[in-house]
């Protein structure tokens, strides 16, 4: 099923983009200990903090959205049958978020593109260079959340079709 290669690919690229969270962790207290207790910064060691973040927030959001863990204003939802759920999913996609997937991923290809054209790197004296490799995960965070809602969108038509029980099934951590 296309909807199971699909949540592999975000699984994988979620757990491979958690690991980021330790190395911002360790980053940000080498930095700290710098500032404070040396009186020294560089701007690269910022620059990559940001970096590192962007990369946790970009790619780790079609995992987010796999195990339903994003942001939802829930006030009925959650004691909705799951057909109603599936209802509410699909709209929700097929209005908002395949759209948004659309537009981004249109502008930010542009965008990285052009970057990595002129070699784009930190306008900041000592900052990283390769800019555009940043931007560029832009683009591919929002292939894997297209992906991720295409993949969530044949689970709620499989649940409404009566081949499935539940939306986001609970997926044992091994």
């Amino acid at each position: 099923m296309v909807e199971n290669w699909i949540e592999q690919l975000s699984e994988k690229s979620g757990r491979f983009v958690s690991w980021f969270n330790v190395i911002l962790v360790l980053v940000i207290c080498i930095d700290v200990i710098m500032r404070y207790f040396f009186n020294a910064s560089q701007a690269w060691i910022t620059e990559f903090e940001w970096h590192l973040f962007a990369m946790i927030f970009l790619v780790g959001a079609a995992y987010t959205l796999k195990h339903d863990d994003h942001v939802r204003v829930d006030l009925f939802y959650a004691r909705l049958p799951e057909r109603s759920k599936a209802w509410i999913n699909i709209v929700g996609i097929v209005v908002f978020l395949i759209p948004w997937c659309l537009v981004v991923l249109r502008a930010s290809w542009k965008y990285a593109h052009n970057s990595f054209k002129i070699n784009e790197g930190s306008p900041d004296p000592g900052g990283l260079p390769y800019r555009w490799f940043i931007k560029y995960m832009i683009v591919l965070g929002f292939i894997i959340l297209l992906l991720q809602a295409i993949g969530l969108l044949l689970r709620c038509i499989n649940v409404l079709r009566g081949k499935q029980k539940t939306i986001f099934p609970k997926i044992a951590d091994s």
